[in-house]
């Protein structure tokens, strides 16, 4: 979504490094350039100037002239000014202290509300609640048939009680959805209204007469992130009209620059607090403005991708999976566990999308977005089509197995061998670093392991006295050294005849003195 202003930004603060202090010419260069960025990027005009000022009244002041780093200073405020811009801290979802929790859905046409209303409904019911979908667009052809289809697929029940398709009074809906959450305890209400093509009274009271009746505890203003301008205009007549307490943003997925996503909590005094990047159910979680500014400054974003590993791993078979790395150099590591850790990776969502969130990945996100998904699915296929021995001991596939395994699978020989391989050398990398080895060819580290092998094998090579190439010089070193031990075996620690160290020898008289 914001490729375009993370490589503008990007391109503005590699003109900066290197730079010992930032002159007032450099500091009018770059908040020029990441005006330019901001406005490609569609963000509403007010909103640019307000960021440009603070930017360059924070960098003309003390903490950027007194920067050891100051491009690295400069980036910080970018940073923090985005954040501010993007609502500052994370908004949490209020809930009603006696249930049900009401939240409505508002917003046009095309916005995406009903998918949405399924993709909170599972989200809530992964934290705990158990949420019921209200199907009050009664406008739009098979709006309840689609409510009641995304309901299913995301487990959780729907109250639909009128057909739709220009049939039914949703004000009547909403009310009695109320009543009857109460009397099946379910603790959360979404209610899903109907939207317009744009701004028009009939769209606006009905949803006021909707708000009027269910008195929700949250209305969530749903805005498509690709719609460009006109979502501000959107947002300010929905706040104007009908009111609302926090954005959802749908469609971060897209390819448009989004800029009018950035603009909205700003313009209006209201947070996001959800967004949804993706077709799947699973595809929506809490807005966090932190890491999407960390994001857009192609700082990644580890602490969701953390989270998301947390939800999809269990600690046991981490656990499990690590000691079985760590014995007999990883042989315990078969090729059925590594299929179901590809697995368990594949749940947390595609892999150009997990690589996205790694500090650092906008300088190859060509590459990122070329990967073929698909080559899991081979991959697993290959695996599933050798038999419960071979995936324990790979050792054992020969040519005439990798034939059969490739034709089992749909695939070439070449393929197959290259897994094999591939899996053997991931095996030997994993085993090193489970056992505190550091990465294979990287010189150690202080608390990533591989420092103290590296430095034993150091001081081994420095050991001994280097010998002559002349052979009779080196035989005579030889020979001294031979007398050397004799000496020291027959004699004490001195030199001297054992036992006589202590009682004849005694300190020269200039260290006599020293000793006192």
């Amino acid at each position: 979504m914001f490729d375009t202003l993370s490589d503008r930004l990007a391109a503005t603060f590699k003109n900066l490094r290197g730079k010992g202090r930032l002159s007032e010419a450099d500091i009018d260069a770059t908040a020029r350039e990441i005006r330019i960025a901001l406005l490609e990027a569609d963000v509403a005009l007010p909103v640019v100037r307000s960021f440009i000022a603070n930017v360059k009244e924070r960098a003309r002041g003390v903490e950027v002239s007194q920067a050891l780093n100051p491009a690295q200073q400069m980036i910080k405020i970018v940073n923090e000014e985005l954040v501010s811009i993007l609502g500052g801290e994370t908004r949490r979802l209020r809930f009603a202290k006696t249930a049900p929790t009401v939240i409505m859905l508002a917003g046009l046409q095309g916005a995406g509300k009903t998918t949405l209303a399924g993709k909170l409904g599972l989200w809530l019911k992964g934290q705990g609640h158990s949420p019921l979908l209200v199907a009050c667009d009664l406008q739009r052809p098979n709006a309840v048939n689609q409510l009641s289809v995304v309901a299913d697929r995301a487990g959780v029940a729907v109250y639909a009680p009128e057909p739709g398709n220009g049939v039914g009074d949703p004000v009547q809906v909403a009310k009695d959805s109320i009543e009857y959450a109460r009397s099946k305890q379910y603790d959360v209400v979404v209610v899903d209204t109907a939207g317009r093509l744009g701004i028009d009274q009939e769209l606006m009271q009905q949803a006021a007469d909707i708000r009027d009746a269910v008195s929700p505890d949250e209305i969530l203003f749903v805005v498509d992130a690709m719609i460009g301008q006109d979502a501000v205009n959107t947002a300010e007549a929905f706040r104007d009209g009908v009111g609302f307490d926090g954005v959802v943003l749908s469609k971060l997925d897209g390819d448009a620059r989004g800029g009018a996503a950035l603009s909205i909590a700003h313009v209006t005094g209201k947070q996001i607090i959800f967004a949804s990047n993706g077709e799947k159910l699973e595809d929506f979680d809490a807005f966090h403005p932190d890491r999407m500014a960390s994001r857009i400054l192609d700082m990644g974003d580890l602490l969701t991708l953390i989270e998301q590993a947390e939800k999809t791993f269990s600690q046991e078979e981490a656990a499990k999976m690590a000691s079985k790395l760590a014995s007999s150099k990883g042989k315990d590591f078969t090729l059925d566990d590594f299929l179901a850790q590809m697995e368990q990776v594949r749940k947390m969502g595609s892999i150009s999308k997990l690589l996205g969130m790694l500090p650092g990945m906008g300088q190859i996100k060509d590459q990122i977005n070329n990967i073929d998904e698909r080559d899991v699915d081979r991959t697993a296929a290959i695996i599933k089509s050798m038999t419960p021995k071979e995936r324990a001991e790979p050792t054992l596939i020969n040519g005439s197995r990798r034939a059969r395994i490739a034709k089992g699978s749909g695939v070439e020989v070449s393929a197959v061998k290259n897994l094999v391989e591939r899996f053997f050398e991931a095996r030997k990398m994993m085993s090193k670093m489970a056992q505190g080895g550091g990465m294979p060819g990287m010189p150690g580290m202080p608390g990533m392991g591989g420092g103290p092998g590296r430095q034993k094998k150091q001081v081994k090579q420095a050991k001994g006295k280097r010998k002559s190439g002349n052979p009779m010089k080196r035989k005579a070193e030889e020979q001294a050294e031979a007398a050397r031990r004799e000496q020291a075996a027959q004699g004490g620690a001195l030199g001297l005849p054992a036992g006589q160290e202590d009682k004849n020898f005694e300190l020269p008289d200039e260290f006599k003195k020293f000793m006192g």
